[in-house]
């Protein structure tokens, strides 16, 4: 921290105000609309206040307590403290991200310990008591609870005492206090509501104030304006008053009007402008400002020359205890200075500038707002660009106002803030406040905080502090004194960059300012190495020391690159750093970064020297090759740089050198082709490395050709054409220089075709794309492709692919307009009779993808089409004879070619459809496809059946019949026909077959013979077949389900019952002799399971189908049905008897059960057990072989009976309660609304008539009997009853005047209970049964809208409803579901019988 300010002179000066930063604020953030009519303060005085949000305090003046006698202490900013990061074992670079925003220590806080300690002194010694508000202007006023003032100077001496006890006695402690702009005169509030001045040149007392507000009320501000005649105050009460101080004839007096009354909205805090002696005449002065503060709401107004509203701003919605607050600075804005009005409430500070146009026209322009996560208690400008917030937990934010960036965070708990909130309570004269105004006093400490010339002084309970602004110097030295070098050179470089928030002393000439920031920097630098290799561990593991290093290398390479002083770092930081081998190396390493995004393209030689030496030493090889492609050439030592390339096969850099250095381009080239060369020649595999290697040298001769450097940059202009020429004779060198004698010709262009055929040829055919009219370049690219044919061409070791990858380029080549290529023809019918040669089966897919390629490309010039479709046939290539024939226009050829390829028969179907759809192809076209389909017919049923039927739909509706006559396996017409009949869904598009019923009885037929698992879902689905043909053939093949389908339909229920009969006891027949013969092994187990399962199959549908049948048959016909079944069922039993088959009888009895129970719902009980006693297997023997019968009857009897029951009860429980709340309504009192006749508006009571009768309806409207009568509002209903009324205003408002009440109507107008009162007039004489009450209920539509009322105050499912619901299901179901099962629970089924019917 730098040293405690010298205490020599308080100055006073404007001029810091900094106007060189008037260029950096643009006007983006200006974003409102400008008023130009402001409001009245008529207007607002009148307008409802509604909402609330904060606000701020703060001075304009420009206060500088540099001299001050303060001690300093020192402050380390949040935002740039250190984390501390532990070391890791692992090698990790510090990475300088230059958008990471350092803003150091911002504040400077100072203890003003001359002050603080005459305060404590003070409060001991003359019983001042506790300060209370503090004010800074050319002096430092304090006052204090027992209404002293303290005024102190410059060396904080204690100038003047103002007031005595005695004083403090009287007016209660020192509220608030102000100081004029000259330091002359002083106001005093006080918590019991008067004020004083006071002359500080002599502390006389002028003027004593006791009626400028009322009475009763603390002063909670008082201010003065920029005019010393005039001031303002703020009072407990929310009332704000000017004060205008006169001196006539030496008498002086203080005049007093109400700005804002405290009725219309309590104001709680109040701003004027005031202008810096730099801005006295600018012209917003002239009408002296003042902004206020209200609990939802701010004005400006303006005091002169007459009182003018300027503008109101509503606050948003916010915590009602957060306390408003007000600020006024002169800000730069487009090279001119205004002013700006900063307030809030709560977390989000508004801006307001204010704009006086050349016409005259003032503007107040809302700008953008700065939200921050905190209740803020007190807002100061610290500068025109900084802002000092305080929030409610006493942190002390700094904040820059146009990137609202929080720059420094402190801790104020050590300050004990005093706060006002005994004044806002009004606690001296007796607490009369509103109960709003109270809440914000709990956090309002205004009288604590005082801005001026760029400094805040914040009172505390025994101490006084002080905050500035450090220098850009200060803030460096404190970073640096903490050790935080990265920091600071971060920091430092904000400030070269002109980045830096809250700067102070950078000002003069920029190339000035960033020359001494530089020289900052290259110290801190030096510092940073000196201190890093001091600190270094002495001891541990190795990786440890070299992540210390790490940590501090790149930042110092960083940082120098970044100043552009290479040579500080090469010279003197290497230097210093070289002295420890671990910091050496590490800064060797990290010069790799920056040599590659290319921040350093120049090495001195030792530093070459030694970086060669230490990554070639350390295996960094990859590192030094990356290195070297990028730096410098002149920068590298050739000879040396080479041999080591050549050691490690770094290839790459190799070609920088040799390009770069020496403009040889050959060179590499031998070198790779040696490296490669052999072992292609030789047939071996490369390895990975050697691929490599391949595909780097392709990329080489790329580049090469193309005027591309390798691996970086290009070549130079002037040697682009020499080098592809180089390149080329290269290439088509007959023999390499170290040539055998068994080596093949054309050594460089067979060992890259064998590498890769197609890479190869890509490279060529980009090349071949540049060559314009260049006579050179074309007679090699001629000569190349002579020597590619002559390689390739009837050469054993080249696969028809790469050899078909050749003649593709050169199709290519030869389809271009400008082509100047020349091929022998002959070559390409080799070609051709090498792709189609039919004793070769090995690759017949890849040759003919290879053909077809060929083709496409244009290559089919040069071919006899006739001779080349000959040859695609022979070698069976279908797609090479399809795109022939489609050149042709023979589509039904193409059709043989889909049906002869086994890898694309399917594709035929979409081919056929696309064809016949599609509108470019002609009738005959078309034709003939129709008939080579119809022709292949039984072979497309034969591939896909589905989709043949789909193609038989679309296109041949009407050949269905040949189509099938054409079918004569019949099991696949059985596929088609089921596919051409099934029925499409309603969301699929296309025609609709509609075929006779012959093909439908056709299909019933076959599935009869081949596939009577799918009859029954075709006769469900299908309708088109003919009942009577369709009954024929299931009795013709046997099959009983079906036949009892048909019959069912046709309506013959006994007919489908007899067969299914037959069905089910043919099943039981089955059942019965495997019982007695009994189970001896597991496979006659297993059998005897199936026969049970199938028995009960075969009952589940005759049940079924006799429940269906019984709802639309009388009681002798339903005997019919049930009565034979359980005949079946127990005759099955009786050939049981004496058997062993235990397990048989009693699965027939549950089966039997199952019959009763089923019969019971449509047969009576007493006709069932009738039957059962007469038959003989129950009527003879002992009553236990039918007790389960009989007791499963009487389950269902008591099981209904309970259920009546309940029933039973359940409705007359809910008819009894329903009766004694419609009871309850109808005999409950009615409270009329007034005492008044809502017809004549007489009081009933004052009516001097004859007894008088009174109607009161359930609305509360009530009315005299007479005149309701002569409205008509009655309506009689018999002779023996009651007239029933109607309420006459709601019959009215309802658009019914006439009297009478609709039976259909229901509402308030009709009155549940209708009370009629019958009252004696008031004579003392009256009769005494001359009073009646008496009430009539009627129950017809009252008692409806009570019904309703009742069932909606009902919550739940009434029980009437669900006996109405049981009702529903016993008349319609008559068995099923009596409640809807809710979500979660089981399903309840209740069945229900009819009552048992007794023949008599």
């Amino acid at each position: 921290m730098s040293e405690s300010p010298d205490a020599d002179s308080l100055l006073s000066s404007s001029s810091q105000l900094n106007l060189m930063e008037v260029d950096t604020i643009d006007d983006k953030e200006f974003d409102i609309p400008q008023v130009d009519t402001p409001p009245t303060l008529e207007s607002i005085l009148n307008e409802l206040e509604d909402e609330d949000e904060p606000f701020v305090l703060e001075d304009t003046c420009v206060l500088n307590t540099d001299n001050i006698d303060a001690h300093s202490c020192d402050t380390s900013s949040l935002a740039s403290s250190d984390s501390g990061d532990p070391v890791h074992l692992k090698r990790k670079r510090r990475i300088v991200d230059l958008n990471t925003t350092v803003h150091g220590p911002v504040l400077r806080r100072s203890l003003l310990k001359g002050i603080s300690a005459q305060i404590i002194s003070a409060a001991d010694k003359v019983d001042a008591g506790l300060p209370t508000a503090i004010t800074v202007s050319g002096v430092i006023a304090v006052g204090t609870s027992h209404g002293l003032v303290l005024v102190f100077d410059s060396n904080q001496a204690l100038r003047l005492c103002l007031g005595t006890t005695a004083t403090g006695a009287e007016f209660g402690a020192v509220s608030a206090i102000s100081i004029n702009h000259d330091c002359s005169r002083l106001l005093c509030g006080f918590a019991k509501g008067q004020i004083t001045m006071w002359d500080l040149a002599n502390g006389k007392l002028l003027r004593t104030i006791t009626d400028a507000h009322p009475p009763g009320t603390a002063i909670l501000h008082v201010k003065f304006t920029d005019d010393p005649t005039l001031a303002v105050c703020n009072d407990s009460g929310g009332s704000v008053f000017e004060l205008a101080f006169r001196r006539v004839m030496g008498m002086r007096s203080c005049d007093s009007r109400c700005l804002f009354s405290g009725s219309k909205g309590e104001v709680c805090c109040i701003e004027p402008l005031h202008a810096p002696p730099d801005f006295k005449d600018h012209p917003i002065t002239h009408y002296s400002l003042l902004a206020m503060a209200s609990l939802t709401k701010i004005l400006v107004i303006g005091l002169k020359p007459s009182l003018k509203v300027w503008m109101t701003f509503p606050y948003s919605k916010s915590d009602p205890s957060s306390v408003p607050q007000l600020a006024w600075q002169f800000v730069p804005v487009q090279k001119t200075m205004n002013p700006t009005l900063a307030f809030c409430k709560g977390d989000t500070v508004h801006f307001l500038l204010v704009k006086k146009e050349e016409t005259g026209t003032i503007h107040v322009i809302k700008q953008r707002q700065l939200h921050l996560s905190c209740d803020i208690i007190s807002l100061s400008w610290i500068n025109s660009r900084t802002l000092v917030l305080v929030d409610s937990h006493e942190k002390l934010q700094v904040v820059d106002r146009p990137s609202q960036e929080v720059l420094e965070t402190l801790d104020l708990d050590q300050v004990q803030l005093v706060y006002n909130s005994r004044h806002f309570k009004s606690l001296a004269t007796g607490g009369n406040v509103s109960q709003a105004l109270a809440l914000v006093g709990e956090k309002a400490c205004y009288q604590s905080v005082s801005s001026y010339a760029g400094q805040i002084v914040y009172l505390g309970t025994k101490s006084a502090h002080i905050m500035t602004l450090r220098s850009w110097r200060e803030r460096l030295d404190c970073l640096l004194k903490q050790e935080h070098f990265v920091e600071a050179l971060s920091l430092a470089w904000s400030f070269h960059e002109g980045t830096a928030k809250a700067v102070l002393g950078l000002t003069g000439d920029p190339a000035k300012r960033k020359g001494m920031i530089t020289d900052k920097m290259v110290e801190i630098l030096f510092q940073f190495a000196e201190h890093s290799l001091r600190k270094c561990p002495e001891q541990g593991k190795i990786q440890v020391l070299e992540q210390h290093f790490h940590d501090v290398v790149p930042v110092l390479v960083d940082y120098c690159l970044l100043l552009q002083k290479a040579e500080l770092l090469f010279n003197q930081l290497y230097t210093q750093l070289a002295e420890n081998v671990v910091a050496k190396g590490v800064f060797l390493e990290s010069l790799e970064s920056y040599i590659v995004t290319d921040r350093l393209g120049h090495l001195t030689t030792p530093i070459m020297k030694d970086l060669l030496a230490h990554y070639h030493g350390n295996g960094m090889m990859e590192s030094l090759e990356r290195c070297i492609v990028h730096l410098d050439i002149t920068s590298l030592d050739i000879q040396q740089v080479v041999q080591v390339c050549w050691e490690n096969k770094l290839y790459d850099a190799m070609i920088y050198v040799f390009n770069s250095g020496m403009n040889d381009y050959i060179t590499p080239m031998e070198k790779l082709f040696a490296e490669i060369g052999p072992q292609l020649r030789e047939g071996r595999p490369l390895t990975d490395e050697q691929v490599v290697m391949g595909n780097k040298l392709l990329v080489y001769i790329s580049c090469s050709l193309a005027g591309r450097a390798y691996p970086l940059g290009d070549i130079p202009p002037d040697l682009v054409v020499q080098v592809k020429n180089q390149v080329f004779e290269f290439l088509i060198r007959l023999h390499s220089a170290d040539s055998s004698e068994g080596e093949e010709v054309f050594p460089f262009i067979r060992t890259l075709l064998h590498f890769d055929t197609r890479e190869f040829l890509n490279v060529l055919a980009m090349t071949f794309e540049d060559f314009k009219n260049d006579k050179q370049a074309l007679e090699y690219q001629q000569r190349v492709v002579d020597i590619l044919l002559k390689v390739m061409v009837d050469n054993a070791d080249f696969t028809p692919s790469q050899v078909g990858g050749l003649f593709t380029f050169l199709a290519r080549q030869l389809a271009k307009p400008d082509n100047t290529l020349f091929v022998n023809r002959k070559l390409f019918d080799q070609v051709l009779e090498f792709l189609c040669s039919p004793d070769d089966e090995s690759r017949h897919t890849e040759r003919q993808q290879v053909l077809l390629e060929l083709l496409q490309v244009g290559g089919v010039v040069q071919f006899d089409e006739g001779r080349l479709l000959a040859l695609a046939e022979k070698a069976e290539f279908f797609q090479i004879c399809e795109f022939l024939y489609e050149k042709k226009n023979q589509h039904d050829k193409i059709m043989e070619c889909y049906l002869r390829d086994p890898l694309r028969k399917v594709e035929i179907f979409s081919y056929i459809h696309n064809l016949l759809s599609m509108p470019g192809y002609g009738p005959e076209e078309k034709q003939s496809v129709r008939d080579k389909t119809l022709q292949h017919i039984q072979e497309l049923v034969a591939l896909d059946p589905s989709r043949s039927a789909d193609l038989v739909t679309f296109h041949f509706s009407d050949e269905v019949r040949p189509i099938i006559s054409q079918l004569q396996d019949e099991q696949l017409l059985v596929r088609f026909l089921g596919c051409l009949l099934e029925p499409k869904d309603s969301h699929q598009s296309g025609p609709v077959l509609t075929l006779e019923h012959d093909l439908h009885e056709l299909q019933l037929g076959l599935l009869s013979r081949f596939a009577p698992q799918q009859l029954m879902a075709f006769l469900q689905t299908s309708q088109q077949y003919r009942l009577e043909e369709a009954i024929q053939i299931s009795e013709r093949y046997e099959h009983n389900e079906a036949t009892a389908y048909l019959l069912e339909r046709k309506g013959d229920a006994h007919g489908a019952f007899t067969v299914l009969l037959k069905t089910l006891k043919d099943k039981l027949s089955v059942l019965t002799p495997q019982s007695e013969a009994g189970s001896d092994g597991g496979n006659e187990d297993e059998e005897r399971k199936s026969a049970v399962r199938n028995a009960e199959g075969s009952l589940n549908e005759i049940i079924a189908l006799c429940q269906r049948s019984s709802q639309n048959l009388g009681q002798s016909q339903r005997e019919g049905l049930w009565f034979p079944l359980l005949e079946a069922m127990m005759a099955s039993q009786k050939q049981l008897k004496g058997s062993t088959g235990k397990h048989t009888s009693e699965v027939l009895k549950e089966l039997t059960m199952k019959v009763l129970n089923s019969m019971s719902s449509f047969i009576p009980l007493p006709a069932i057990i009738q039957r059962i006693l007469q038959d003989p297997v129950y009527g003879k023997g002992k009553l236990a072989e039918i007790q389960g019968l009989i007791l499963g009857m009487l389950d269902t009897f008591t099981y209904e009976q309970t259920l009546l029951e309940t029933t039973t009860s359940l409705l007359n429980h809910d008819l009894h309660w329903s009766l004694a709340h419609l009871r309850a309504a109808v005999t409950r009192g009615l409270h009329p609304r007034q005492d008044h006749c809502n017809i004549c508006l007489q009081q009933y009571k004052r009516r001097q008539a004859s007894a008088e009768e009174i109607i009161v309806f359930s609305c509360g409207h009530l009315y005299h009997f007479q005149c309701l009568q002569e409205k008509g509002s009655g309506q009689s209903l018999t002779s023996n009853q009651l007239q029933r009324w109607s309420c006459y205003k709601c019959s009215s408002n309802q658009g019914g005047r006439s009297g009478t009440a609709g039976e259909g109507k229901r509402g308030r107008s009709t009155s549940l209970a209708q009370t009629r009162v019958t009252s004696l007039h008031h004579d003392a004489g009256a009769e005494v049964d001359g009073k009646r009450v008496f009430v009539e209920a009627t129950l017809d539509l009252q008692q409806e809208q009570s019904w309703d009322q009742l069932r909606s105050l009902y919550r739940g499912p009434s029980r009437l409803s669900i006996l109405s619901e049981l009702s529903h299901c016993h008349s319609n179901e008559r068995a099923g579901p009596l409640i809807p099962a809710q979500s979660g629970t089981e399903t309840f089924q209740l069945k229900l019988s009819p009552p048992p019917l007794v023949e008599e």
